[in-house]
């Protein structure tokens, strides 16, 4: 099948839409397979981890909610990316995808370095002003962890790029061959680091920055064969180009904003429960791994859904673009109950396996059992939408509702709970987060069914 001649899942059914059912699946599996896969291997790293000692899963899950503050911006990049190549497909337009692919690359490169560099001068006061209050010896498990995976920035970024030029094409499973292997070698490298050569938090954050940037360069090579829809080739001769660079910046920098203020505000609400104690901080840390792992399967589609409506916006279809976001909000509704009940399955074989203590274990497994009901009921119109507007260009809007959203009600509520009503428990965190999605959701519905979401040009 020729790559170059077109998209090479955008087979009409029998209703004239663009994408039959067997397309979006095979668009969309891969992705979901991805997210998963990931976050399972971050679950089996985390409880590797939570076996070396007392502090020392406390200190990864600190430290990663700023990293993922960080990658939060190269996601973000890598979002401009698939909307504006995507859009470029959809007007069948390769050559200008192409080019636009290779300035998302050069983007990376470039935001990736600076961040490093200003992680790496300031790493110590980073660490000190987000988790001041911590006891000692988590903090310098954390000081190592910090510093190792900070040089894995240019490795995660530089993959989301590489990533997203594969999904704006609609090939997601060489994205998830790529990320499998490199998922098994970092799960290898914690065992041999860990329990080999008892390298405790150091030898977890050099399996990541192995595995990270083993992705970015396997990416690339990929990306170098010609015989695709999209390559990348000579990056000697790659140069600025200012009007694409500014399209993707201005698809990327809002999401970027919105996903980095989310993230902050996630720091905020960590830092109150790091005042908590031991058995709060590892009891919050499990139970955020395990919400992300039943979250993934419905980002998947979210993430596919970016394609589909990139590239029926492109060919100038917008009620096919409003079809897809209402079909694949169910599909995704199924995915969130599914990997509920998966999760509330397994938490206590999860919590066991982790080595956690009785109290820890306890406090996580009830705050599962409150994600498992609440979760179905809100997530997916707080989120699954966005994506849709997001492909579209409406950015802006989504921007600005989910930092206020974010403020003034997950971080004020648990703030309020915490500090004014005195519950002094990581539960607090939890009745936030189900306040903030019940408030998205409202707002998100809204706006989707007023169409003014479609008033965008992308390219």
């Amino acid at each position: 099948m020729n790559l170059k001649a077109g998209n090479i899942f955008k087979t009409s059914d029998k209703d004239g839409h663009i994408f039959t059912n067997r397309a979006l699946l095979l668009l969309i599996i891969p992705v979901i397979a991805e997210q998963f896969l990931t976050s399972l291997m971050g679950l089996a790293d985390s409880m590797m981890v939570s076996n070396v000692n007392d502090y020392s899963l406390g200190a990864v899950q600190l430290v990663d909610s700023i990293n993922i503050l960080v990658n939060q911006a190269f996601a973000a990049l890598a979002t401009g990316g698939v909307v504006i190549c995507s859009n470029f497909i959809g007007q069948k337009k390769v050559d200008k995808a192409g080019e636009a692919a290779r300035q998302v690359a050069l983007s990376a490169l470039i935001l990736s370095i600076s961040i490093t560099l200003i992680c790496l001068l300031f790493r110590n006061g980073i660490l000190n002003t987000v988790f001041g209050q911590v006891e000692d010896a988590l903090m310098n498990e954390a000081q190592v962890y910090f510093f190792i995976t900070i040089l894995s920035f240019p490795g995660i970024a530089l993959y989301n790029a590489g990533s997203a030029i594969y999904r704006a094409q609609g090939n997601t499973s060489r994205p998830l061959a790529i990320s499998t292997v490199c998922n098994f070698v970092n799960i290898a490298g914690n065992a041999i680091f860990i329990y080999v050569f008892h390298l405790g938090v150091a030898g977890a954050a050099l399996s990541t920055f192995i595995s990270r940037w083993l992705s970015a360069v396997v990416v690339y090579i990929y990306l170098h064969n010609k015989d695709q829809m999209i390559s990348i080739r000579d990056y000697k001769s790659i140069r600025p180009d200012g009007y694409l660079i500014k399209r993707v910046l201005a698809l990327g920098i809002p999401n970027g904003i919105e996903n980095s203020m989310f993230q902050f505000g996630k720091l905020v609400i960590q830092s109150t429960v790091s005042t908590m104690g031991t058995i709060a901080i590892t009891a919050q840390a499990m139970t955020n791994i395990m919400e992300n792992v039943n979250g993934v399967a419905a980002c998947g589609v979210g993430i596919g859904l970016m394609t589909v409506v990139g590239q029926s916006l492109g060919a100038g279809r917008k009620d096919e673009a409003k079809y897809y976001v209402k079909k694949l909000a169910v599909w995704a509704e199924i995915a969130i109950v599914a990997s509920c009940l998966f999760i509330f399955v397994l938490r206590g074989p999860i919590t066991s396996l982790g080595g956690m203590n009785y109290e820890s274990a306890k406090l996580c497994m009830y705050m599962c059992g409150l994600i498992t009901i609440v979760k179905p009921l809100f997530w997916v119109p707080s989120f699954l939408p966005a994506y849709g507007m997001r492909a579209a260009g409406d950015v802006r809007f989504s921007m600005i509702l989910s930092v206020i959203s974010m403020w003034a009600v997950r971080v004020g509520v648990t703030l309020f709970l915490v500090h004014v009503a005195c519950f002094v428990s990581p539960i607090a965190v939890w009745c936030g987060m189900f306040s903030d999605w019940f408030v998205r959701g409202v707002c998100f519905t809204i706006r989707f069914m007023s169409g003014k979401w479609l008033e965008h040009k992308v390219a």
